[in-house]
Protein backbone atom coordinates (compact mmCIF):
# COMPACT_ATOMS: atom_id res chain seq x y z
CA UNK A 1 0.00 0.00 0.00
CA UNK A 2 1.12 3.56 -0.52
CA UNK A 3 1.20 6.88 1.26
CA UNK A 4 -2.22 8.42 2.00
CA UNK A 5 -3.79 4.99 1.71
CA UNK A 6 -5.75 2.48 3.77
CA UNK A 7 -6.03 -1.29 3.46
CA UNK A 8 -8.00 -3.82 5.48
CA UNK A 9 -8.17 -7.61 5.40
CA UNK A 10 -10.27 -10.35 6.94
CA UNK A 11 -8.04 -13.36 6.34
CA UNK A 12 -5.51 -14.83 8.81
CA UNK A 13 -3.08 -15.62 5.97
CA UNK A 14 -2.82 -11.99 4.82
CA UNK A 15 -0.15 -9.45 5.69
CA UNK A 16 -0.54 -5.74 4.98
CA UNK A 17 2.66 -3.82 4.27
CA UNK A 18 3.40 -0.12 3.97
CA UNK A 19 6.74 1.53 3.20
CA UNK A 20 8.31 4.97 3.56
CA UNK A 21 7.02 5.93 6.99
CA UNK A 22 8.97 9.08 7.70
CA UNK A 23 7.00 11.95 9.21
CA UNK A 24 3.85 10.08 8.16
CA UNK A 25 2.17 7.91 10.78
CA UNK A 26 0.67 4.47 10.31
CA UNK A 27 -2.22 3.34 12.47
CA UNK A 28 -2.25 -0.46 12.51
CA UNK A 29 -5.35 -2.12 13.95
CA UNK A 30 -6.06 -5.81 14.45
CA UNK A 31 -8.57 -8.12 16.11
CA UNK A 32 -6.52 -11.34 16.18
CA UNK A 33 -9.46 -13.40 17.49
CA UNK A 34 -11.54 -12.64 14.41
CA UNK A 35 -8.52 -12.23 12.06
CA UNK A 36 -9.44 -8.80 10.79
CA UNK A 37 -7.13 -5.81 10.60
CA UNK A 38 -5.98 -2.80 8.68
CA UNK A 39 -3.46 -0.02 8.27
CA UNK A 40 -3.93 3.67 7.58
CA UNK A 41 -0.81 5.50 6.30
CA UNK A 42 -1.59 9.20 6.66
CA UNK A 43 0.55 12.25 5.79
CA UNK A 44 -0.89 15.22 7.66
CA UNK A 45 -2.75 15.79 10.93
CA UNK A 46 -5.74 17.88 9.90
CA UNK A 47 -7.99 18.07 6.85
CA UNK A 48 -8.66 21.73 7.68
CA UNK A 49 -5.42 22.43 5.81
CA UNK A 50 -7.07 21.38 2.54
CA UNK A 51 -10.70 20.24 2.66
CA UNK A 52 -10.77 19.72 -1.11
CA UNK A 53 -7.92 17.19 -0.92
CA UNK A 54 -9.60 15.53 2.07
CA UNK A 55 -12.78 15.08 0.04
CA UNK A 56 -10.78 13.41 -2.76
CA UNK A 57 -8.60 11.30 -0.44
CA UNK A 58 -9.62 11.18 3.24
CA UNK A 59 -6.71 8.82 3.97
CA UNK A 60 -4.25 11.70 3.59
CA UNK A 61 -5.26 13.17 6.97
CA UNK A 62 -5.48 11.79 10.51
CA UNK A 63 -8.81 13.39 11.33
CA UNK A 64 -10.59 11.95 8.30
CA UNK A 65 -8.69 8.67 7.86
CA UNK A 66 -8.60 7.26 11.40
CA UNK A 67 -12.39 7.18 11.90
CA UNK A 68 -12.76 5.47 8.50
CA UNK A 69 -10.15 2.82 9.37
CA UNK A 70 -11.77 2.02 12.71
CA UNK A 71 -15.25 1.88 11.19
CA UNK A 72 -14.10 -0.39 8.35
CA UNK A 73 -12.30 -2.85 10.65
CA UNK A 74 -15.35 -3.02 12.94
CA UNK A 75 -17.73 -3.42 9.98
CA UNK A 76 -15.63 -6.38 8.81
CA UNK A 77 -16.13 -8.08 12.19
CA UNK A 78 -13.52 -6.54 14.46
CA UNK A 79 -14.62 -6.09 18.07
CA UNK A 80 -13.79 -2.62 19.43
CA UNK A 81 -12.90 -4.01 22.86
CA UNK A 82 -10.42 -6.52 21.38
CA UNK A 83 -8.72 -4.26 18.87
CA UNK A 84 -4.98 -3.84 19.20
CA UNK A 85 -4.05 -0.35 18.04
CA UNK A 86 -0.42 0.44 17.21
CA UNK A 87 1.22 3.64 15.96
CA UNK A 88 4.42 3.77 13.91
CA UNK A 89 6.25 6.66 12.23
CA UNK A 90 6.20 10.34 13.09
CA UNK A 91 9.93 10.69 12.50
CA UNK A 92 11.80 13.93 12.00
CA UNK A 93 13.26 13.18 8.57
CA UNK A 94 13.71 16.36 6.57
CA UNK A 95 13.07 19.05 9.18
CA UNK A 96 16.22 18.82 11.30
CA UNK A 97 15.58 22.20 12.95
CA UNK A 98 12.09 21.07 13.98
CA UNK A 99 10.46 24.08 12.36
CA UNK A 100 7.40 22.23 11.06
CA UNK A 101 7.38 19.21 13.41
CA UNK A 102 5.07 17.31 11.03
CA UNK A 103 5.95 13.92 12.50
CA UNK A 104 5.29 15.04 16.05
CA UNK A 105 2.06 16.79 15.02
CA UNK A 106 0.89 13.67 13.16
CA UNK A 107 1.57 11.48 16.19
CA UNK A 108 -0.13 13.88 18.62
CA UNK A 109 -3.22 14.18 16.43
CA UNK A 110 -3.49 10.40 16.03
CA UNK A 111 -3.40 9.93 19.81
CA UNK A 112 -6.08 12.60 20.31
CA UNK A 113 -8.41 11.11 17.70
CA UNK A 114 -8.03 7.57 19.01
CA UNK A 115 -8.69 8.77 22.56
CA UNK A 116 -11.82 10.66 21.43
CA UNK A 117 -13.05 7.53 19.64
CA UNK A 118 -12.48 5.44 22.78
CA UNK A 119 -9.48 3.36 21.68
CA UNK A 120 -6.37 2.56 23.71
CA UNK A 121 -2.97 2.37 22.04
CA UNK A 122 -1.35 -0.99 22.77
CA UNK A 123 2.09 -0.26 21.27
CA UNK A 124 3.96 2.43 19.41
CA UNK A 125 7.28 3.07 17.70
CA UNK A 126 7.42 6.77 16.89
CA UNK A 127 9.85 9.64 16.50
CA UNK A 128 13.53 9.38 15.73
CA UNK A 129 15.14 10.17 12.41
CA UNK A 130 14.80 6.99 10.36
CA UNK A 131 12.31 5.71 7.82
CA UNK A 132 10.27 2.62 8.66
CA UNK A 133 8.49 -0.18 6.84
CA UNK A 134 5.79 -2.14 8.64
CA UNK A 135 4.01 -5.44 8.07
CA UNK A 136 0.79 -6.29 9.91
CA UNK A 137 0.17 -10.03 10.14
CA UNK A 138 -3.60 -10.16 10.35
CA UNK A 139 -3.85 -13.68 11.80
CA UNK A 140 -1.65 -13.01 14.82
CA UNK A 141 -1.87 -9.24 15.14
CA UNK A 142 1.93 -9.03 15.14
CA UNK A 143 3.37 -5.84 13.70
CA UNK A 144 6.84 -6.17 12.20
CA UNK A 145 8.84 -2.94 11.98
CA UNK A 146 11.95 -2.51 9.87
CA UNK A 147 14.20 0.55 9.80
CA UNK A 148 17.67 1.16 8.40
CA UNK A 149 19.27 -0.62 11.38
CA UNK A 150 17.10 -3.58 12.40
CA UNK A 151 13.83 -5.50 12.21
CA UNK A 152 11.67 -6.04 15.30
CA UNK A 153 8.12 -6.73 16.47
CA UNK A 154 5.88 -4.42 18.47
Amino acid sequence: MGVADMKTAHDPRVSIVTHSLGSCVAVAVCDPVFSVGGILHFQLPSSEQNEEKAARNPFMFADTGIPLLMARVCSEGGCKERLRVKLVGGANIMDKQGFFNIGKRNYTEARKILWRLGYSITAEDVGGESWRTIELRVGSGRLMVKNNVREYTI
